[in-house]
């Protein structure tokens, strides 16, 4: 191992924007064993009284969610929302032809709003327009926000639920630019539909807000026009365009892979452009932003996911590794840089499926990507601070030279607390790095964490579920507003800080 050098400049008056709490959200979809084994399972020796497993939501509380998006993906564009509300025993088994799976609804609409309450998240919640008309989007808001008195109001009382749900978040649509999806539409017809639905929607409750469906990735052939033409006709009745990505290491080459915050970077500002045009375009006073509702290393997408008929099958149940956390924690860096634009992040999926969370009917595996997203999500606040870097470059076969670390920073003013996320993407070299802080404060360093590992394929068991965690390490002194640390290849450090 060689070891090189590096500065890490830091100044809480050099802010970027404020964090958005809804930054760190996740998604649930019923697509394998998300919903049912995931988050439901009566069966399980950890479930409550409602078949809400226990240890899942503690650890979705551990890793501090703070919405959580629901009940799909592409299962959406084939739901009817109907048919997961009121008497259980009532509902129907329905075939799902999305992820070709039975469907019992057994968990639905209210059911996902208990449990939000119990994590203590808010609920985002998603409106079909592939088989689902305009009507029934404004019908599921009256049935979920309105207080009563009315058709939608009153069922949902009758239901159990007297008090509105109250959901703020609401998606029109999922991914509809995609010829995979149920009711798939150009552009144009996904536009204007989007448009009455959401309008009808805001009539019903004028305080909530809506998510447009943008393009699934940057490789559709669409991309970006869909999004320019979909925000030109839609922009005054919605609030956020919709990104979704998803990446792999399919092509074993780590040193890219490791390069992969330039590609999420180039996603947002090209999305972030388009929303500068339309709203010139439109010479409007209205803002959208960008809500980044699914993301997540997929392995094995572009694999068949076909559930054979059958309840609850093991669908993209990937094995996450070091170098899928360290995308993790540079997919989180990214989002505080991006700050000004990006308001909402859903990871997919929250247990189970594309997750870092693995459960079993009597125990659960959390992944080392589960704890490059805790330390971010417990500790950034406040704004995000622009860091300014001076490493050496690290030579990439897709993105050319990139820096060896990939940073971000939060500064919490009324608590005059900070952290900062570092990932080293060296497999070879520690960067022994000085930090620096130029504001002329007393600066102390609480604690740090670090995930690192040699091997970049290294990943947790179930025999040895502990094999990468995040671990405290000592915390360097700072003397005159200057710290040094060690930085090990293939690692991720985040630290605290306090000025006094």
């Amino acid at each position: 191992m060689s070891i090189t050098t590096a500065q890490v400049f830091l100044d809480t008056n050099r802010t970027i924007a404020p964090i958005s709490p809804l930054l760190f959200g996740g998604f649930a979809e019923h697509m394998g064993r998300c919903i049912y084994e995931g988050i439901y399972d009566p069966e399980s020796p950890h479930a409550d009284e409602r078949g809400l497993r226990k240890d899942v939501m503690q650890a979705l509380r551990d890793q501090s969610y703070t919405v959580i998006r629901y009940p799909g993906g592409n299962f959406l564009s084939g739901y009817n929302w109907l048919d997961g509300v009121g008497p259980k025993a009532q509902r129907p088994r329905r075939r799902d032809l999305a992820w070709q799976s039975l469907e019992t609804n057994q968990f639905g609409t209210n059911e996902f709003i208990e449990f939000c309450t119990a994590v203590d998240v808010a609920p985002m919640l998603a409106v079909n327009m592939g088989t689902g008309s305009i009507q029934s989007a404004s019908d599921l808001v009256e049935y979920c926000n309105v207080p009563g008195g009315t058709y939608w109001s009153d069922l949902r009382a009758s239901h159990g639920f007297r008090d509105p749900h109250n959901v703020r978040y609401w998606c029109v649509g999922n991914e509809m630019d995609g010829p995979w999806q149920i009711g798939h539409l150009d552009a144009v017809a996904y536009g204007k539909k989007a448009l009455e639905a959401a309008k009808m929607m805001k009539w019903q409750d004028p305080t909530i807000e809506t998510i447009l469906c943008g393009s699934s990735n940057d490789l559709m052939p669409t991309y970006p026009e869909w999004d320019r033409t979909a925000l030109e006709i839609a922009w005054e009745h919605v609030d956020y365009l919709s990104m979704h990505y998803y990446i792999n290491n399919r092509e074993e080459d780590t040193a890219s892979y490791l390069a992969s915050a330039a590609r999420f970077e180039r996603f947002v500002d090209t999305l972030e452009g388009t929303l500068r045009y339309v709203k010139a375009k439109r010479r409007s006073a209205h803002d959208v932003y960008l809500s980044w509702d699914e993301w997540q290393v997929w392995h094995s997408i572009g694999t068949p996911l076909e559930g054979g008929w059958t309840e609850a099958p093991r669908l993209a149940e990937d094995v996450y590794t070091l170098e899928d956390a360290l995308v993790v924690a540079q997919w989180l860096n990214v989002f505080l840089r991006k700050s000004h634009v990006l308001k909402i992040a859903c990871v997919a999926q929250i247990v189970n499926v594309i997750s870092w969370l693995q459960a079993r009917r009597d125990g659960l595996l959390k992944q080392p990507s589960y704890y490059a997203f805790k330390l971010v999500s417990n500790h950034a606040r406040g704004k995000a601070l622009e860091a300014l870097v001076k490493a050496p470059g690290l030579e990439t076969k897709q993105y050319g030279v990139v820096p060896a670390l990939d940073v971000s920073a939060s500064y919490d003013r009324e608590a005059q607390q900070g952290a900062l996320f570092v990932v080293n993407r060296s497999q070879t070299e520690a960067v022994v790095t000085d930090l620096v802080w130029q504001n002329g404060k007393t600066i102390h360093i609480d604690e740090v964490w670090q995930l690192a590992g040699s091997d970049p394929k290294e990943a947790n068991t179930w025999d040895e579920p502990n094999r990468l965690v995040a671990n405290g390490i000592s915390a360097p002194t700072v003397k005159d507003r200057q710290a040094t640390v060690l930085l090990p290849p293939l690692s991720f450090t985040a630290f605290t800080f306090r000025l006094e």
